[in-house]
């Protein structure tokens, strides 16, 4: 055997060793920036060439495309750095990301755009309380050829119109100033038993879909309808007309001790410039489930089916978490690394959305809801027109 036969072996060792997560995608320079700014090995992304596998039309079609757009929640800033990878990895195309803040600009404007025969954006994220509208106009491409389809915890259509993409976990927020620690509530019902927590010292928005829901589809309607009944009547929390972003901000502000529900990350970016807040999860703990979709026949589909499937993968997941800082959806990335306020998540019992039970919950819900007294603006008032 000459001596070049015998150092291939060896380099091809080497060379394996060296890359960047075994059976891993070449990993771009943004994507190593993330990695490192997170502290993660090159092997949570072990499998990503597969993931990317999409098919050669789709593939092909994205190239002849050469652009998309999408319309999300996040805010433009988390876009660009969750984004970057995507971009250097497919330069060919050419994203155009509109930010939907309100539920209204994000998820029901593309609908009625779509029934006109227009198209305002190829990808549609955070359009979960519509669901049923693009279900029944059947408006949504079938996502279930893609690679990455599975690998979703939960929270994917079954018959492939969306795809999970990351999870959020409602709690509290607490006023660390005013709230100690040893009186936070281990379970939902110690809220309901403990008087510390009556008379208007919690902040409630209206907002069941994202707490009660899980905890209906765990402990039943009869439980949950006791507790609504209860949580009104013997809690009297102040209900609250702002949004959830607000009521963190009353939470920092002192109006109240408490606000439910609350996500971790918009508590966490009060938390780091000093604000006196913290993120607390009574058990068992709600999880929801942020989607995104394709609209049907839109004039760049394969764009964004490329999109999604990047997404969903564990470069665009971890990409995301770098970007804003919510949970990964996928399966195998539900690590405390990558969880805010991991010691509140990671390990503890998780329960996740019923909506089949979601009527009935609202139903319930808002014939309380309708009679309680409510402190707050809701929201911009619009100007009247002369």
């Amino acid at each position: 055997m000459s001596p070049m036969a015998k150092w291939l072996p060896l380099a091809a060792i080497a060379l394996l060793a060296g890359a960047p997560g075994a059976g891993a995608a070449e990993l771009s320079a943004p994507t190593k920036k993330i990695l490192s700014a997170l502290k993660l090995p090159a092997s949570t992304l072990d499998g990503l060439d597969k993931e990317l596998a999409v098919p050669q039309s789709v593939l092909a079609g994205a190239k002849k495309e050469g652009a998309l757009t999408i319309l999300g929640s996040w805010r433009p800033k988390e876009f660009n750095r969750l984004s970057a990878p995507f971009k250097k990895r497919y330069p060919f195309l050419k994203v155009k990301y509109n930010y939907g803040r309100a539920f209204n600009a994000r998820a029901i404007r593309p609908i009625v755009a779509y029934k006109e025969g227009r198209y305002i954006a190829d990808v549609v994220t955070g359009f979960g309380g519509s669901r049923r509208l693009y279900k029944e106009a059947k408006a949504l491409e079938d996502l279930r050829d893609l690679p990455g389809f599975k690998n979703a915890i939960d929270g994917n259509d079954p018959e492939g119109s969306w795809v999970a993409i990351r999870l959020r976990f409602w709690c509290m927020a607490y006023n660390t100033s005013r709230v100690k620690k040893a009186d936070l509530p281990k379970t939902w019902d110690d809220i309901v038993s403990n008087p510390r927590w009556h008379n208007a010292k919690i902040g409630v928005g209206n907002r069941p879909q994202l707490w009660l829901l899980m905890l209906r589809g765990a402990k039943g309607k009869a439980w949950t309808d006791a507790y609504i009944d209860k949580f009104f009547n013997v809690v009297r929390p102040q209900f609250r007309k702002e949004g959830l972003n607000a009521l963190v901000t009353l939470v920092v502000a002192g109006e109240v001790d408490a606000a439910i529900p609350a996500g971790p990350s918009r508590v966490e970016r009060y938390a780091k410039k000093g604000a006196p807040v913290g993120w607390h999860c009574p058990g068992p703990i709600p999880r929801a489930t942020s989607r995104t979709a394709v609209l049907k026949g839109s004039p760049h589909r394969n764009a964004a089916k490329l999109w999604v499937n990047w997404l969903i993968s564990k470069e665009g997941q971890v990409a995301q978490y770098y970007g804003e800082g919510t949970a990964p959806a996928h399966k195998d990335l539900q690590m405390a690394e990558l969880l805010t306020y991991s010691e509140q998540v990671h390990g503890r019992e998780q329960v996740s959305e019923d909506v089949s039970k979601l009527a009935d919950l609202k139903k319930v819900w808002g014939q309380y809801w309708q009679k309680a007294p409510k402190k707050g603006e809701g929201g911009k008032k619009r100007k009247k027109k002369n």
